[in-house]
């Protein structure tokens, strides 16, 4: 069973692209504001939520997307320790949704501490209702997993077999299937985990 969640596109990038971003903290330290704008993106195109993406949302320019990421950029600012908690990203996207004027889009949290069947749990129910993931990764024992360390992402896909369960992983213009099991269980004691939203 396979499910995947629509996303946009800016030419030929899948989503956005912190490698865009002009000042080097943002290319850096730039994900978490990237994977807000993303999310705003998606809820004003599928949900209805038009206050908060840019108005040019239908026809996004590479350069429209970064003006929106410097408008994120006070809720998300990139910090020498990074935005390393999901109470960060929380609090900061929520300040950005009252600023304008959007109160039905909710977030909690879903720490990386969770056993693994809840955060399989959570995918399928989020994915199915429509919700993409915001993911953070912390430190990671497995190597292929580099990309994603100290990293906030999307999931917006998951793909279910007898033996196997694969989320998508979005981000620097394109895509990964990753085996959750793995992507999950870190090896560290610290991790991050999922933010989960609701629409009320």
């Amino acid at each position: 069973m396979k499910h995947e969640l629509k996303h946009f596109r800016i030419g030929d990038s899948y989503g956005g692209n912190q490698d865009w971003f002009p000042t080097f903290m943002m290319r850096v330290g730039g994900c978490g504001a990237e994977t807000a704008c993303d999310s705003s993106i998606y809820f004003a195109l599928h949900c209805g939520l038009t206050k908060i993406a840019p108005k040019s949302v239908e026809k996004l320019t590479k350069e429209d997307y970064v003006r929106f990421a410097y408008e994120m950029q006070p809720y998300l600012s990139p910090r020498m320790t990074g935005i390393d908690r999901l109470e960060i990203y929380m609090d900061g996207y929520a300040q950005y949704l009252r600023d304008r004027g959007e109160t039905r889009l909710a977030m909690t949290p879903l720490h990386g501490d969770a056993p693994y069947e809840k955060a399989r749990e959570a995918v399928v129910q989020q994915i199915n209702q429509g919700y993409p993931i915001p993911t953070l990764v912390l430190n990671h024992r497995n190597k292929k997993l580099r990309d994603y360390v100290w990293h906030w992402f999307l999931l917006n896909g998951y793909e279910a077999s007898e033996h196997a369960f694969a989320v998508k992983a979005v981000t620097y213009s394109g895509y990964e299937w990753l085996d959750l099991k793995e992507l999950w269980d870190t090896s560290y004691e610290r991790r991050g985990g999922f933010v989960l939203y609701h629409i009320d």
